[in-house]
């Protein structure tokens, strides 16, 4: 196994932000409200509310005329000793949600995937793994892990990690949908396919009430 430091942070960008510009990292970004436009080397794309990005180049993030509030993930070296924070533009604030250690194993190469889950009331994940360890934040809602001997609640903009080989079964609450956002560390070999296994057989064959979307994934080079 080898260590590496995966971050979520939330960014407010000011109506028509000065450009602000980010190295070349591991990374997903999921606009929570307002609009941002991304700009890399070799392409320029426009995210509204409900969209996200993923990719490794370096980019230019310009907001619109309402300003953009933004959750960013980046995967890191171990031994990072930077913030993260966005501070090069007047205005702009960032806020770490999470910073979390994970480990992958080695002789794997990997992707990175943001993608949204979604719950009816009253809607639960089976007791599960992943493929790869990865932090989620509640959009809506509120989510109840239990996992690794413990047991949280979250509600919107509460973030979490999940380190993948730890079982974890979720229940959500009876009063509302419940949906959260999350960032993926997986193996290539995982590209297009679910990373969930259930751990217990009665419960494979179970209906399953969650629902996906993936907005996107990417191979990536290791920090």
């Amino acid at each position: 196994m080898s260590s590496y430091l995966l971050r979520l942070y939330q960014d407010s960008l000011p109506a028509n932000n000065a450009p602000i510009y980010l190295n070349a990292v591991p990374r997903s970004i999921y606009v929570v409200e307002g609009d941002v436009s991304i700009d890399m080397p070799v392409a320029a794309q426009h995210h509204a509310q409900g969209s996200a990005w993923v990719g490794q180049e370096p980019l230019v993030l310009s907001a619109g005329q309402h300003g953009a509030r933004l959750w960013r993930w980046e995967l890191l070296a171990a031994n990072d000793k930077s913030d993260g924070a966005l501070r090069v533009a007047p205005g702009t604030e960032s806020t770490c949600k999470l910073a979390a250690e994970i480990e992958l194993e080695e002789g794997f190469a990997w992707l990175m995937r943001i993608d949204r889950v979604g719950f009816p009331q009253g809607g639960v994940a089976l007791t599960h793994v992943h493929q790869g360890p990865g932090i989620r934040c509640c959009l809506n809602g509120e989510i109840t892990i239990e996992a690794e001997g413990q047991k949280n609640t979250y509600q919107p903009g509460q973030a979490w990690l999940e380190r993948g080989r730890f079982p974890v079964y979720a229940p959500t609450t009876d009063a509302s949908e419940t949906e959260f956002i999350r960032c993926l560390i997986l193996p290539r070999a995982s590209k297009g396919s679910s990373s969930i296994r259930y751990v217990l057989p009665e419960d494979a064959g179970k209906p399953k009430r969650q629902r996906y979307h993936v907005f996107g994934e990417r191979f990536i080079e290791l920090p």
